[in-house]
């Protein structure tokens, strides 16, 4: 069983769209997400530094553009919202922001909804983080029990659970110094470059921003076969509308990454696929999910061993399928 999972915000790099502005199309298509998402994203991809998009209105919307090129690549029947042949992912998830690519991969959202979506998602997070000096720190290592009670003790919360062995800490910005100069035993603590707290209660402005723009969207349902978990608590779904209230709701909670990777394990995944700019969902599993095969899609250079990966994973199943009806 494959699934395809869609990196969050800090995976972007300088230049990372320029590979895939040779394909025929690639240009047309971030040229009309440019227009949904208000930003010029072949600018942002190409030429703009890493201080720049780091910006969290303009990170958001490349690695939703990003993701949706990747997937529209692998081929036709993989073009984002269609997942039309059998070979199609049976499992989609993303990491954050990752959740609004996801959702258009699976059809729930069009790409140009997408990027409408994470246009007020990034904006409104923006300007929530501007609003006081927040930030966040990636806690390595050390007993969970131990590394929440220190997250705790600061008055910081777990904002990311990303593997067992990371949980990233968000909050006031003096606060993040203070569980940096007091980290939890046989733990490091590594402050990370964003703009603010994710994933808490200094989001929930944001929230409520998304919460207004969110029924302006029509979403679809997934298909049975082709579910989506979700950040929140890992959740298995396919009704559009619940995803669509998920990713609403995930601005100012935390993303439980953990539990979606407990779910790829129960539901016997073989294979994970990362799209554009792939790497760090991979990295986490390689760890959490031994013996599963990984693949990166970060440039068109990668999209042959992408395909075979697929196209190998695919035939399992549907041998595994017959064999259980025979």
């Amino acid at each position: 069983m494959l699934a395809i999972v869609c990196p969050g915000q800090g995976a972007q790099k300088p230049g990372f769209l320029a590979p895939w502005l040779e394909l025929p199309g690639v240009r047309e298509s971030l040229a009309a997400y440019s227009e949904a998402a208000g930003i010029d994203l072949i600018a942002h991809g190409t030429q703009s530094d890493a201080d720049t998009i780091r910006d969290t209105a303009v990170a958001q919307p490349l690695l939703v553009a990003a993701g949706v090129i990747a997937a529209d690549a692998l081929g036709t029947q993989y073009r984002a919202g269609s997942f039309a042949s059998s070979s199609a992912p049976a499992l989609l998830a993303g990491h954050s922001v990752g959740e609004v690519t996801a959702s258009a991969l699976a059809g729930v959202l069009s790409p140009e909804d997408a990027l409408r979506l994470v246009a007020v998602r990034s904006r409104a997070m923006a300007e929530a983080a501007a609003a006081e000096p927040t930030s966040m720190a990636a806690v390595v290592g050390g007993v969970r029990e131990e590394v929440l009670a220190a997250i705790e003790a600061q008055g910081l919360a777990p904002a990311n659970l990303n593997s067992s062995g990371q949980v990233v800490a968000a909050g006031a910005a003096a606060a993040i110094s203070a569980l940096a100069e007091n980290a939890p035993a046989r733990a490091r603590v590594i402050p990370l470059q964003v703009a603010g707290a994710f994933h808490t209660r200094y989001m929930e402005p944001a929230r409520s921003t998304l919460a207004e723009f969110a029924p302006s969207l029509s979403p679809a349902d997934a298909r049975e076969d082709r579910p989506l978990v979700s950040n929140a608590g890992g959740e298995v779904l396919t009704d559009g509308s619940r995803y669509l209230d998920l990713i609403v709701q995930q601005v100012a909670a935390p993303v439980d990454w953990e539990a979606c990777m407990r779910v790829f394990a129960e539901r016997g995944v073989t294979a994970i696929l990362e799209v554009n700019p792939a790497g760090t969902l991979t990295g986490l599993a390689k760890r959490e999910l031994k013996g599963t095969a990984l693949a990166n899609l970060s440039t068109p250079d990668d999209l042959e061993a992408a395909r075979a990966l697929v196209a190998e994973h695919a035939a399992a199943e549907a041998s595994s399928a017959s064999d259980e009806e025979a």
